[in-house]
């Protein structure tokens, strides 16, 4: 049997390529700090044409929400409330597409959730 191989002929430590091996660790570190750094950005969206504007954490924790004084009035509650809450929601969709974006570029497009990654 060659230098280097198993009964299977495969390479490594029972079947485990080595370099197959330093790829998945570096793909895990890699998704760690791509995770701490998305967690510590912030996505910002407005409604209403700017009269409501709310700042969102990647760990979707709503860090501010600024609303234009002229928008205060009691007739315009409802409407101020949807602003707010379509505005939030987006931010938090912006949130969700940058991990999932970042996660692709890193997994190359694998679903490691079942792995628990």
């Amino acid at each position: 049997m060659a230098k280097g191989y198993n009964s299977r002929n495969m390479r490594g430590m029972g079947g485990v390529d080595k370099n197959m091996l330093r790829q998945a660790q570096k793909m895990s570190a890699d998704m760690q700090k791509n995770q701490t750094n998305l967690q510590n950005r912030e996505y910002t969206s407005q409604s209403g044409g700017g009269t409501v504007k709310v700042v969102v954490t990647g760990q979707h924790r709503l860090k501010s929400i600024t609303i234009d004084p002229e928008a205060l009035s009691p007739e315009d509650a409802e409407l101020l409330q949807d602003m707010v809450l379509t505005a939030i929601n987006d931010a938090m969709a912006q949130a969700d597409k940058d991990a999932s974006e970042t996660m692709n570029r890193i997994t190359g497009g694998l679903n490691l959730g079942s792995l628990g990654l």
